[in-house]
């Protein structure tokens, strides 16, 4: 089977394939056979030779929606994190029922063009071309203690140009958390020195 990354979603994997080595792991990294069991891999989408990890079976459950919020929440105690800040658009999902969760507040960084403030902005590599995410300049505090939560570490872009704004803002990043982790792209090389976290790695 042909493996290409396509963009920043949920895609890319290969049956069979073993975990990359060197891993953090995570306390609860082998509780989570029951959200694996609910992703739904979708072939040839969103092209041909890609094998799509679909979450949407995750999301419509909720008990395992719950085991995800606590998954990211645990993976956060001790840490003294004051926001979390989840990248467009699913990111958001994630990203704000934890920071409910835990009482603190919630940061967007969204697509170019939709954030109506005076914002910071970073551009990161697609397969064909670029895209570009923003950050509101108010939207953290000098020495705030952020976690960045997102669906899917694949390739990293996406990952290192949330990362980029949330330091340039002066954001202490406490950890970049995911659902998924595609080892085999290698995504967490793109983000050194911060500690990354995924519930199910492939």
């Amino acid at each position: 089977m042909q493996l290409r990354p396509a963009g920043r979603g949920l895609i890319v994997s290969l049956p069979g394939l073993p975990p990359a080595p060197g891993f953090a792991t995570s306390p609860r990294m082998n509780d989570f056979a029951r959200i694996r069991s609910a992703v739904r891999d979708v072939p040839d989408f969103p092209q041909k030779g890609i094998i799509f990890k679909d979450i949407t079976p995750v999301l419509a459950d909720g008990a395992l929606f719950r085991e995800v919020i606590d998954g990211f929440v645990d993976q956060l105690k001790g840490t003294g994190v004051t926001k979390v800040a989840g990248i467009d658009a699913r990111g958001f999902i994630f990203a704000g029922a934890v920071a409910d969760r835990m009482g603190i507040g919630f940061v967007p960084i969204r697509k170019k063009g939709k954030l109506p403030w005076k914002s910071r902005s970073a551009a990161y590599a697609l397969e064909y071309g670029e895209a570009i995410i923003e950050l509101h300049e108010d939207a953290v505090g000098v020495g705030e203690r952020v976690s960045l939560i997102d669906d899917v570490l694949a390739t990293g872009g996406t990952a290192a140009a949330a990362v980029s704004l949330l330091k340039d803002s002066g954001a202490n990043i406490v950890a970049a958390q995911f659902v998924i982790e595609l080892g085999f792209l290698n995504g967490r090389a793109k983000i050194p020195g911060t500690r990354v976290e995924a519930l199910l790695k492939y």
